[in-house]
C-alpha cells in the first residue's frame, strides 16, 4: 500500500478512517504507532520505524520542524528539510501514514496555552536552551491528540526529551505507550543526527570526541571515575565547546551522588564550530 500523506487535520482524520485506526488492540498488537520526527530522516529514524512496526498494525510518521523548540539564535531556518527523500524512506520502511502539517495548521495564531516541562525542563538542555523542552512537550501532546496513536516511539539519543515525554504521559494520564529505541551510531561511533550534515571533515573528526568521551566514562565504575575519564577526553579536543557533561538519574535528570546504585545516564552536549550535538550512554553503577 502506498504511503498516505496528510498535510492538515482534515486529511489526517480521513487517513485514519482509511486505515481503520480507532485506537485499542487488534490481533494482539496496537493498531497505530507514531514516530514523531522533524524530517531529514536517517538510519536512526528507520530503526524507530522498524520498532514501531513490531508494536502496531500501522505506523504513522510525523514530519514537522517545530518552531516552538528552537531558540531565537538557533538553526530553525536552516534545519534540513528533505521531504521527498523522507517519503521514500517511509515507503521503504512500510509506513502507512505521513502527517506533514504546516506551522499554521499546528498552532493557532493567538496560541496561549502550552505544556510546561517543570523542574526537569530547567536542567541540562533546559539550561542551555530555555523553553526548548516546553516546545517539545507541547508539540508531542498535540501530535498525540491529533494522530491518536496507541504507541509512540522515540530515540534514546534525546534521553532528556524521552524522560520528559514519559513524565508528561504519566502526569497528564495520556493514553499512549511510550517506547524508547536505542541510539544508532555510524561505524566510527558518531551518533546519527540530522545535524551531522552540517559538519565539515575537520568538524566531524572533532565531534568524534563526544562518543569517545562517553565510551571512556562507561568503562569506569564510580561516578567520580566516570566523570573524570569522560572529561579527560573532551579536554583533549580544543575544537569542542562543551555545554555540559553530566551523570544523571534516568528518570529525573538530577546529578547522581557518589552512593548511587543502578542505572545512570552519562550525557554530553557541545558545539563543534556552529553545530550543536548531543549524545549519551547508559552506565550501571
Amino acid at each position: 500500500m502506498d504511503v498516505i500523506v496528510a498535510r492538515n487535520r482534515a486529511e489526517l482524520a480521513e487517513a485514519r478512517r482509511a486505515l481503520g485506526a480507532h485506537g485499542g488492540i487488534s490481533r494482539g498488537t496496537a493498531e497505530l504507532a507514531l514516530v514523531p520526527t522533524m524530517g531529514a530522516l536517517h538510519e536512526g529514524h528507520r530503526s524507530l520505524m522498524r520498532l514501531a512496526r513490531e508494536r502496531a498494525d500501522h505506523v504513522a510518521v510525523s514530519v514537522f520542524v517545530n518552531p516552538l523548540q528552537f531558540g531565537p539564535n538557533e538553526d530553525f531556518s536552516r534545519y534540513p528539510r528533505t521531504f521527498d527523500a523522507d517519503l521514500e524512506v517511509c515507503a521503504a520502511e512500510g509506513v502507512s501514514l505521513v502527517f506533514a502539517p504546516s506551522a499554521d495548521d499546528m498552532y493557532l495564531p493567538d496560541r496561549q496555552v502550552g505544556v510546561s516541562a517543570g523542574r526537569m525542563g530547567t536542567v541540562a538542555e533546559g539550561t542551555f536552551r530555555p523553553g526548548h523542552l516546553d516546545g517539545v512537550l507541547t508539540v508531542v501532546l498535540k501530535l498525540f491528540n491529533l494522530v491518536r496513536p496507541d504507541v509512540a516511539v522515540f530515540g534514546q539519543k534525546d534521553a532528556q526529551q524521552l524522560a520528559m515525554i514519559r513524565r508528561m504521559v504519566a502526569d497528564l494520564d495520556v493514553p499512549v505507550a511510550v517506547v524508547g529505541g536505542p541510539t544508532v551510531r555510524e561505524a566510527d561511533g558518531l551518533a546519527l543526527s540530522s545535524r551531522n550534515r552540517y559538519l565539515s571533515d575537520d568538524d566531524r573528526r572533532a565531534a568524534l570526541s563526544l562518543s569517545r568521551a562517553l565510551f571512556a566514562g562507561a568503562e569506569r565504575r564510580t561516578p567520580a571515575e566516570i566523570r573524570g575519564a569522560a572529561r579527560e577526553v573532551l579536554d583533549g579536543e580544543p575544537a569542542v565547546s562543551l555545554d555540559y557533561l553530566i551523570l544523571v538519574d534516568p528518570a529525573t535528570f538530577e546529578e547522581v551522588g557518589d552512593d548511587h546504585v543502578g542505572e545512570a545516564i552519562l550525557a554530553v552536549a557541545a558545539k563543534v564550530s556552529s553545530t550543536r550535538l548531543i549524545d549519551n550512554v547508559t552506565v550501571t553503577l
